[in-house]
């Protein structure tokens, strides 16, 4: 079965979601996002498939939704799964370190350069919520959709 997907403009530019089957989502897409999903030619374009994400994506950027409750499909090593769900527990309006996400994973003190490419080949930007990563000195450092949206995104959650 091919990858489903759809476009959906947001305030960070149009969202390029996809998944396996209808209201599964294995990623979601910002433009120019590094390492970001590109449309395959055995993908198949379903705006109904996603109905569900597209709510909730909206209700995100009104103000109305703190937390996605979403079916989720990823595939990342074990490492990077054990980091993923770490990021699913930092809640709204709030941020961690990459060294206290690091714990969070209950991964020892040297793994945070690992936990930091983790992070980083995130697939579900915004969902699993990366740009709440922030460095020690309280810097925004890294993120794959560029810094001015994960500032936007903080702003939007309250922190900035």
């Amino acid at each position: 079965m091919s990858t489903l997907y759809t476009v959906h403009p947001s305030p960070l530019g149009d969202l390029l979601l996809a998944g396996p089957e209808p209201g599964v989502l294995a990623s979601v897409t910002v433009p120019g996002q590094k390492g970001g999903a590109r449309v395959l030619p055995d993908w198949r374009r379903d705006d109904a498939a996603f109905a569900e994400v597209v709510r909730q994506f909206d209700a995100y950027f009104a103000g109305e939704l703190k937390e996605f409750d979403l079916t989720l499909a990823t595939r990342g090593s074990e490492f990077r799964e054990r980091v993923w769900a770490a990021l699913e527990r930092v809640s709204y309006g709030s941020t961690v370190t990459y060294g206290e996400l690091t714990a969070m994973a209950g991964l020892q003190a040297r793994s945070v350069r690992a936990v930091g490419g983790a992070v980083g080949a995130n697939p579900l930007t915004v969902v699993r919520p990366c740009h709440r990563v922030i460095g020690t000195s309280g810097a925004l450092t890294g993120y794959a959709g560029g810094l001015e949206r994960k500032r936007w995104l903080l702003v939007h959650e309250g922190v900035l």
